[in-house]
């Protein structure tokens, strides 16, 4: 496409000689704009996405891809039949029957907190591989006194595992003089962390026998929560498990409908930065275009001579496309590399700003995340690469073709 004469030209006028010191800089610093502005696309963009990915799958991992839910002041009889009918489905990996209320949490040092307690048997408990436990262990999850707890929890209450905490719960028993609230302290066993702020800080977990006495159930529980080997069948595996509750009357939800808000606005999120970081590198583009219009003007009397010489008009738009396109692809190449960087190793920035500022770059109470999500994701590099690549080559075009134009006999003839 380019001819040795072509490159050998554009690699002359690349490289500034004395006088053209002023040109080379505006070119060097549309590169470095470039190259800026890649980087940080790749960056926001990779973190974003893997913001949106962690927050559904740690979300997913805690919650399951369908429930199966009592309605308010209802219960589920005889559920160890209907899970194991559910879990007997096609698709289904686990069929968790869980036993949830909303409790006030109080530590042996006062404070008081809302929670959610959630029965549940220590082998489900097990199986929930997002629950990692970091204190104590699950082998004494048994018996009408343990409870688990989250690290944000245990953090707040100073909780370690033989620490009391006393549940509350305002369903308690009527009375001549009112409702009666019903409160009992529990041992803390173990301490879990499950990669989300908002179950760290409001989740215990009691075994389900004890969470059954507490909330005086009986035998019955108020959710079953179904994982699915592939989770974008959620929806068809409501319409798959109706036939099986028969006559009862329960509420049926499927993640991609529980927590859509939170997977369009971290969507919107995401496509709103890459718009707004996108405006750098158009900016970087304008700069790659007054530097090739200067170099141009200050080559005038170059492409004259080397239109006189039998240089084509077509030859001279290569030349300065060429030239154009080094600055575009250079910063590009530059940019990705820096932000696979960064992004490889943002942690470690996130660590080394935090201990010279002393402030907090990531905040998990805000963020829901307890770490910043540090994987490069290849899809938003390729994009962001091959909007920089377009866009520095659009912003070649009129330039080249203002050099193409140059005619060569007024340009002589003014000199």
């Amino acid at each position: 496409m380019f001819t040795q004469f072509e490159r050998t030209i554009a690699g002359r006028y690349l490289r500034a000689r004395k006088g053209e010191r002023f040109v080379s800089i505006i070119a060097i610093f549309s590169l470095v704009g470039i190259a800026l502005g890649v980087a940080t696309l790749i960056v926001v963009a990779s973190v974003m996405t893997g913001f949106q990915t962690e927050v559904v799958s740690r979300v997913l991992a805690a919650n399951g891809h369908v429930v199966l839910q009592a309605y308010a002041g209802e219960k589920i009889e005889g559920y160890a039949r209907l899970a194991t009918d559910l879990a007997a489905l096609p698709g289904v990996t686990a069929a968790t029957p869980v036993l949830d209320g909303q409790v006030l949490v109080t530590g042996e040092r006062g404070g008081g907190a809302g929670a959610l307690m959630r029965g549940i048997t220590g082998a489900d408990l097990r199986a929930l591989s997002q629950v990692r436990i970091i204190a104590g262990t699950l082998d004494n999850f048994h018996g009408d006194d343990a409870l688990v707890v989250g690290a944000g929890l245990a953090a707040s209450f100073r909780l370690a595992p033989g620490s009391k905490l006393t549940l509350v719960s305002p369903q308690g028993a009527a009375t001549a003089f009112g409702t009666i609230p019903r409160v009992r302290a529990y041992r803390v066993v173990a301490v879990f962390d499950a990669g989300l702020s908002t179950f760290n800080n409001g989740v215990v977990f009691l075994p389900m026998a004890a969470a059954q006495v507490f909330l005086q159930t009986g035998n019955a529980v108020s959710g079953i929560e179904l994982r699915l080997a592939d989770p974008t069948q959620a929806r068809a595996m409501v319409n798959r498990i109706r036939p099986l509750l028969g006559t009862r009357k329960l509420l049926l939800r499927d993640w991609t409908g529980a927590n859509d808000q939170i997977v369009a606005v971290l969507q919107i999120q995401k496509n709103t930065m890459f718009i707004v970081l996108g405006m750098i590198i158009v900016v970087a583009a304008f700069n790659v275009i007054s530097s090739l219009i200067m170099l141009v003007k200050d080559k005038r009397r170059d492409i004259a001579v080397l239109r006189t010489l039998g240089a084509s008009s077509g030859a001279m738009l290569r030349i300065f496309i060429m030239c154009g396109a080094f600055v575009g692809v250079a910063g590009t190449v530059l940019g990705t590399i820096l932000g696979i960087t960064v992004c490889w190793n943002l942690e470690a920035i996130q660590h080394a700003i935090e201990s010279l500022t002393g402030g907090q770059v990531f905040d998990s109470s805000v963020f829901l995340l307890t770490a910043l999500p540090n994987n490069v994701h290849w899809p938003s590099v390729i994009q962001v690469v091959a909007l920089a690549l377009v866009l520095s080559l659009l912003a070649t075009l009129y330039p080249s073709w203002k050099a193409a134009r140059t005619d060569p006999v007024e340009v002589l003839r003014n000199e």
